[in-house]
């Protein structure tokens, strides 16, 4: 992962940008081309079938790290869906697939690559290096919709619509989370400068609820064994409980996939008596992790988590399993409860919605961008609140200014299945603003 950096490209006004696109279609009109752009349909164009809509998901695969395979499969289901509702908004969406191989080389050599195909906007995509490939994006103005929220320069960049709060939220709804339940904490955190990041946000929540600051453990990304970490947290998190405390000590591991690792390394620790509880975050523990931990039996039994969604069991999330059951069956890169095809199902769903408002024959990167910053809402069925883009809507803080969804959901696992610990969502805006005050 990276640090939280702001975007080293400035952000235009959007008079600019409009100005920008209308200086777009004067060179198109002096050329002898017709082009369709946000200042109007130019005289004597083609108003003949709309155009096909060309747009790249790319996500890590086959790595040591944090693999996501199931955001392009997804994308791809996704394709296969709109094909049999007419398209979107009549127009035929092709996807393109990149792994990005989890290396800044393969997130810029995935954003070029969606520059020379053409691709109106990058969607549903996860990537740690936002600092690699943001930048090819920005120069050829293709918007990234929807992004994991793992880089920083998701929250910042111009064009970049997040569709939830990143781990910026889920850190500080974390904090929240714990500080009901646990007496002390231990955060077991990847040793890089997005890991940086999270002691504060988490810390910032657990101060909230009059609760101790967590003890931060560092933690190698790619490590194959993490039993010195798990004793450490397990000790500091057991502080509490030695003095007396009804409370369980908790720890928190954000590891993305290696949180798995380090599971299997606390679960094999002897047992003290003490009550620990495990905690994390969506993206590092799952419905999958969970089965094939144990389950019920397992050590993530009581675990406490946050998401950015509903939980997987919600009928919310129906439309998407039958999409996934119709045109992704047997898949087994496509889980319904991992939150990288969920997100990307969420980041479809916005592209469809703005298609939809264009009602055009041509759509342009421009285009997408311009509606997008001018407020369409969308819905998204409950999954979110209503997403909008408008200055007005977005956090403004100067870490995550970006950022238009501070909700988070608290969960639990229970009987082995990850479900709703309290209904609804919890705002975490005042959390997200005073850590980044501090």
């Amino acid at each position: 992962m990276t640090g939280w950096r702001r975007s080293s490209s400035p952000r235009p006004s959007r008079t600019a940008r409009v100005r920008a696109v209308c200086m777009t279609t004067t060179a198109a009109v002096a050329a002898g081309t017709s082009l369709v752009t946000g200042c109007g349909v130019i005289p004597g164009g083609s108003g003949g079938s709309r155009e096909p809509v060309k747009v790249m998901t790319f996500a890590p695969e086959d790595t040591r790290a944090t693999n996501m395979p199931g955001m392009p499969a997804m994308a791809k289901a996704y394709a296969k869906w709109a094909k049999t509702q007419g398209g979107l908004d009549g127009h035929e969406l092709r996807v393109i697939s990149c792994n990005e191989e989890n290396t800044s080389t393969g997130a810029a050599t995935c954003a070029r690559r969606a520059v020379k195909e053409g691709v109106v906007a990058v969607v549903g995509s996860y990537s740690q290096h936002g600092d690699a490939f943001m930048a090819p994006l920005e120069a050829a103005g293709i918007p990234f919709i929807g992004g994991y929220g793992i880089s920083g320069e998701e929250f910042t960049s111009y064009l970049s619509y997040p569709v939830n709060g990143g781990q910026a939220s889920l850190l500080a709804g974390n904090g929240r989370q714990l500080a009901d339940v646990c007496e002390r904490v231990s955060l077991v955190r990847p040793n890089t400068l997005a890991g940086d990041e999270l002691p504060q946000l988490l810390n910032t929540g657990l101060t909230e609820g009059s609760r101790h600051k967590s003890t931060d453990i560092l933690a190698a990304e790619d490590a194959t064994d993490y039993t010195p970490q798990a004793k450490q947290a397990r000790r500091k998190a057991g502080a509490g409980i030695a003095l007396g405390s009804d409370r369980p000590g908790c720890v928190t591991a954000a590891l993305g996939e290696r949180t798995e690792t380090f599971v299997d390394s606390f679960r094999r620790l002897p047992e003290d008596n003490r009550k620990i509880r495990i905690s994390s975050v969506m993206g590092s523990v799952g419905q999958p992790l969970i089965d094939r931990t144990g389950g019920r039996n397992g050590p993530l039994e009581g675990a406490y988590v946050t998401g950015w969604y509903p939980d997987a069991g919600d009928t919310r999330w129906s439309e998407m399993e039958r999409v996934i059951r119709a045109h992704a069956f047997g898949d087994n890169r496509i889980d319904p409860a991992d939150a990288g095809v969920q997100t990307t199902w969420i980041a479809y769903t916005v592209l469809r919605t703005v298609i939809k408002s264009l009602n055009t024959d041509q759509i342009t990167p421009g285009k997408i961008a311009h509606a997008l910053d001018d407020g369409v809402p969308v819905s998204t069925g409950g999954l979110t609140p209503t997403l909008r883009w408008e200055y007005e809507d977005m956090l403004g803080t100067s870490t995550f200014p970006r950022i238009v969804n501070r909700s988070v959901t608290f969960q639990v696992v229970r009987d082995g299945r990850l479900v709703a610990q309290k209904p609804g969502f919890v705002d975490v805006t005042k959390t997200l603003t005073e850590s980044s005050t501090l």
